[in-house]
């Protein structure tokens, strides 16, 4: 070879490659016509993704590859002076029929729900001892949910009334009350735990 390579190359269509691209997806930049020009099911693939999921080129890498930890707080700086502080509360459980999960977290302050796809996921079927209404220091879970919060540990002295945890179902939030005074014992959850009605969530000795 005693030219360059591009001179071996059939001749090619940029201007049809542009207006096949702003028909398709209503405009394109010279980096759209280039990435479609190079890799055409690549790029097809990319803007599924972000009709979907929008500009995800704001997203820290590290929360792109892999989810935050329960609890923990991250910022996404969508533009100039426009930031969103984000934490993640929970995963609810993963749905037999669709494949999806309900995920809870903070935006700014407010908790927010979302539904997601988990493609990933393997049947889960967890089994947690049930609250013995008969026994009254057995404290069950109302209905079915995701522990969003957990406000004291074992051992801990509580007060009848006191919140002992909360539960997110059903798009609303309910608070776990102690029925009586005494000590906390068997904590059976953590926050981000799946639960159905009448899961032990703990004891309480008096």
């Amino acid at each position: 070879m005693d030219k360059r390579p591009g001179l071996y190359l059939e001749p090619f269509n940029f201007d049809a490659i542009r207006k096949e691209l702003k028909e398709k997806f209503g405009g394109c930049t010279e980096c759209d016509v280039a990435s479609y020009a190079m890799y055409p099911k690549v790029y097809e693939d990319f803007k599924k993704f972000t009709d979907k999921f929008g500009d995800l080129s704001v997203l820290p890498t590290k929360y792109f590859l892999n989810r935050p930890e329960i609890g923990e707080e991250f910022q996404v700086e969508l533009e100039k002076g426009k930031v969103l502080i984000l934490k993640l509360l929970a995963i609810g459980p993963l749905s037999d029929q669709t494949g999806q999960r309900e995920v809870f977290y903070e935006m700014n302050g407010e908790v927010r729900q979302v539904t997601i796809d988990d493609k990933h996921a393997a049947v889960e079927n967890k089994s947690r001892p049930k609250a013995d209404s008969s026994d009254s220091s057995q404290v069950g879970a109302p209905m079915s949910g995701v522990v969003v919060e957990v406000r004291y540990k074992d051992g801990s002295d509580v007060q009848k009334g006191d919140p002992i945890a909360v539960l997110s179902a059903m798009k609303m939030e309910m608070v776990i009350s102690a029925p009586h005074s005494g000590k906390i014992g068997s904590l059976g959850v953590k926050e981000g735990d799946s639960v159905d009605s009448q899961d032990l969530i703990c004891k309480i000795v008096k």
